[in-house]
């Protein structure tokens, strides 16, 4: 068998009518396990999908030797030996009519669509599954899942969903499995764990090829691809790998005039006593307890740290403040001095919201230019439906250039890469000047230029208005100067308010 598992020989590849490699050449061997990594929009994630076969090639070759029948030339089942791990999941409900949509997770008839973990893993469809070493109940095992089996897909945390899409691609057992930011949306503990995961993928025999930072390196990776607009601009074994050298070191610079002009605050209440009280808060789904008696009081201007490991109960929390779950109204909560329940529509609360998530990025539909996509954000709908405004047109392209994402103004959402994507739905979320800012993990998918200017533009915001925060992630470094005060849950109860 060739030592050789893919080759790529001056290659050209077009996505979306845009040329991102121009004769590119790239291969990996048995025995190596590669980590590309570059800033945003080198072409990292375009990479792995023309290794998987999702992209077509207009020009050069590529050959792949996954097995002995397709080293001899039959390679139509290639796919059979090739696992692909991308940002986004492509689930389905159980009709197997429609894919899964935002909100679903709240909808008591849309949630009882949704597979549960062990239905929708017995489901996959292998080639080889039967003689392979990831096996159902070692993968569960491995990834943590078995607590999880009975769970409705639509239920499971940012995190959980990951892990369960990489055990559905290791009961592939593929030659080579290629993962996008994996680490992305894990906790502390998970993406500790992880390291000891791959370790256990490669002794399978499993190749690895992983996007990624420089900064969390797997230790089974040998090799690492540094991709800078869509070339090839240096490889190197690990060993000889510098993180310090590599750093960018350039700065972001903020003009404080534009964010004042940007982010006017007119119409915040003067008077309010309470942007959100939640006292003695249940949430159930069955017989699982989601969240337990949780108490919680945001004052107006305070900034907030939500924290707490995969499936602690964040996500459900923050849907009872944004007005996305119905069980708020058999609950004690006050939103923005009124109590749940006495009149108020969703759309009262969500005005005075700006919001981005993973599950908001995952659903959201992709069919709209980015600046629609950002004037959306005035009428809190999933995309524009009515005519444009030129006021408000104006306003979001200017916080995309603050944003630094002006370049894809009249581009699809979908056309673009996935953290400028994310970075469009974050100017959704500010542009209309809220009184609460609800940022679930708006770093992910960013590079370190990237998350570094975007924390900024929030401590300049926070310097400059009386905005309330709400910050969710799992790295300490992405948390606001200006957030002050902590937030802890774990397995649905509060662990620690300060």
């Amino acid at each position: 068998m060739s030592t050789n598992l893919f080759s790529a020989k001056d290659i050209i590849v077009k996505f979306q009518h845009h040329k991102v490699f121009d004769k590119l050449n790239f291969n990996i061997n048995r025995g190596e396990h590669w980590l590309i990594t570059g800033k945003s929009g080198s072409g990292k994630s375009v990479l792995l999908q023309t290794i998987a076969g999702n992209l077509t090639i207009s020009g050069g070759g590529i050959t792949r030797n996954l097995t002995d029948a397709t080293s001899s030339g039959i390679q139509q089942d290639f796919h059979n030996y090739l696992a692909f791990i991308g940002s986004r999941h492509h689930f389905k409900n159980l009709s197997n009519t429609s894919d899964f949509y935002y909100q679903q997770r709240y909808n008591s008839a849309g949630s009882e669509d949704s597979p549960s973990v062990a239905v929708y893993l017995k489901g996959i469809k292998t080639t080889n599954n039967n003689t392979g070493y990831w096996q159902f109940e070692n993968t569960t095992v491995a990834l943590n899942l078995t607590s999880l089996l009975d769970k409705q897909l639509i239920k499971l945390s940012n995190g959980e969903t990951k892990r369960l899409m990489i055990a559905a691609a290791l009961l592939k057992n593929p030659v080579m499995l290629l993962l996008d930011n994996p680490l992305s949306g894990l906790d502390i503990v998970t993406r500790k764990n992880f390291n000891q995961l791959l370790t256990q993928i490669a002794a399978s025999g499993i190749t690895v090829v992983m996007a990624s930072s420089v900064h969390e390196i797997p230790d089974i990776i040998t090799d690492i691809a540094m991709l800078d607009e869509g070339k090839i601009v240096q490889t190197l074994q690990k060993k000889e790998f510098d993180v310090i050298t590599i750093s960018p070191n350039d700065h972001s610079v903020l003009d404080a005039d534009v964010l004042k002009d940007l982010f006017k605050i007119n119409s915040f209440e003067p008077d309010r006593k309470y942007i959100a009280k939640l006292t003695d808060v249940v949430i159930k789904y069955g017989n699982n307890t989601i969240l337990n008696k949780v108490n919680w009081t945001i004052l107006p201007a305070e900034r907030w740290a939500l924290l707490g490991p995969n499936g602690a109960g964040k996500t459900t929390l923050l849907s009872l403040i944004n007005g996305d779950n119905p069980q708020a109204y058999a609950n004690n909560i006050v939103l923005f001095d009124r109590k749940r329940g006495t009149g108020e529509s969703i759309w009262d609360i969500k005005s005075k919201i700006g919001f981005v998530s993973p599950e908001l990025y995952q659903y959201f539909p992709a069919d709209n230019s980015c600046l629609q996509v950002i004037e959306s954000g005035f009428y809190d709908t999933l995309g524009l439906f009515r005519q444009s405004s030129k006021t408000k047109a104006d306003l979001a392209l200017n916080w995309m250039k603050a944003l630094e994402i002006d370049q894809y103004a009249r581009q699809l959402l979908k056309n673009i890469p996935a953290s400028a994507q994310r970075l469009c739905l974050l100017a959704r979320a500010l542009v209309k000047n809220p009184e609460l800012l609800i940022l679930d993990e708006p770093c992910q998918g960013l590079d370190e230029h990237q998350q570094q200017h975007f924390k900024n533009v929030i401590d300049a915001i926070c310097s400059i208005s009386k905005v309330t925060l709400i910050y969710i992630t799992h790295y300490q470094q992405e948390i606001p100067d200006s957030v002050n005060k902590v937030l802890r849950l774990d397995k649905g109860e509060v662990v620690g308010n300060m």
